[in-house]
């Protein structure tokens, strides 16, 4: 759910994939990795020791770093599961690896669905090119914009039922709502109308109820899923749902965040990786008002 630029034009995709292959050369040592139950900086490899004895761990980003994408691909390569989940396709698609060696990878992607311009391709490639060199294929588990839409004008009449039932067995405390409609509002630059929250805020929980759903199918374990910061977020979040439909699970669920940048995650997450941060224009300037 973290907002991201405009996509850049056809003449900047070249400079921008210069620019990704420039970004494997910065050093992991500029990564901070975080603990939060107890404040304590953990190396890549604990992190991994405690992802392998997880039932769910959940990777978050911002959408337009590439540094979290890369850094997520090389953590899953190191727990090897077969299929990850992710809120970059819908539910039923999923990547066919061995479709024509030949085609792009962005090509390979499309045919499952991934839709390269609303992700501003290649923003995402460090982390599906890791993924795909390692074989591991990728499954959608996200509502399709079409129902989402639904969602918002028509409210719960539009809820699948295995979606309904599992926000029914989760709701919101008023303080996770509360919190909810503040990111809403921030990701829309403060231009969402009040009349509006509560079907985007239903859309917002059916997506993670879908995600939530698609984890426990999988077989892997841990079981893992890559979407943004928003969706991981433990208060409402993919990790409020994974509660009610596999209790007393294990879940991580790790916030990816910039160095240097002001960011309240609280105890929302288990752990918060810091990479370096890349620089982005004013995503508001779209909405017609910076933000203050």
């Amino acid at each position: 759910m973290t907002r991201t630029p405009r996509a850049p034009s056809a003449a900047m995709k070249p400079l921008l994939t210069l620019l990704l292959i420039s970004l494997g050369s910065v050093s992991h040592a500029a990564d901070h990795i975080v603990e939060v139950s107890s404040g304590r900086e953990i190396s890549r490899t604990e992190l991994l020791a405690q992802a392998r004895q997880s039932d769910f761990l959940l990777l978050g980003e911002i959408h337009d770093n590439p540094h979290h994408h890369r850094r997520r691909a090389e953590l899953i390569a190191g727990l090897a599961p077969k299929a990850i989940v992710a809120e970059q396709l819908d539910e039923d698609r999923r990547t066919d690896w061995a479709r024509a060696p030949g085609e792009t990878l962005e090509k390979r992607l499309s045919a499952a669905g991934f839709d390269a311009a609303g992700w501003q391709w290649p923003l995402h490639e460090p982390l599906f090119a890791g993924l795909a060199e390692a074989q591991i294929d990728v499954v959608g588990a996200n509502i399709n914009r079409n129902l989402a839409r639904r969602i918002v004008r028509e409210g719960s009449p539009a809820l699948p039922a295995p979606v309904a039932a599992a926000l029914a067995a989760s709701p919101l405390s008023p303080g996770a709502e509360a919190t909810l409609d503040a990111d809403l509002l921030d990701n829309h630059c403060g231009q969402l109308p009040a009349s509006r929250v509560p079907g985007m805020r239903l859309a917002q929980r059916a997506r993670d109820a879908a995600m939530a759903l698609g984890l426990v199918a999988l077989p892997d374990r841990p079981a893992i899923l890559v979407a943004g910061n928003g969706h991981v977020r433990a208060d409402y979040g993919v990790p409020a749902l994974l509660a009610k439909l596999r209790p007393g699970a294990r879940i991580i669920n790790i916030a990816f965040e910039e160095e240097g940048k002001a960011a309240d995650t609280g105890t929302a997450y288990t752990h918060i990786w810091r990479t370096p941060a890349v620089h982005r224009d004013d995503p508001c300037k779209g909405f017609g008002k910076p933000r203050p």
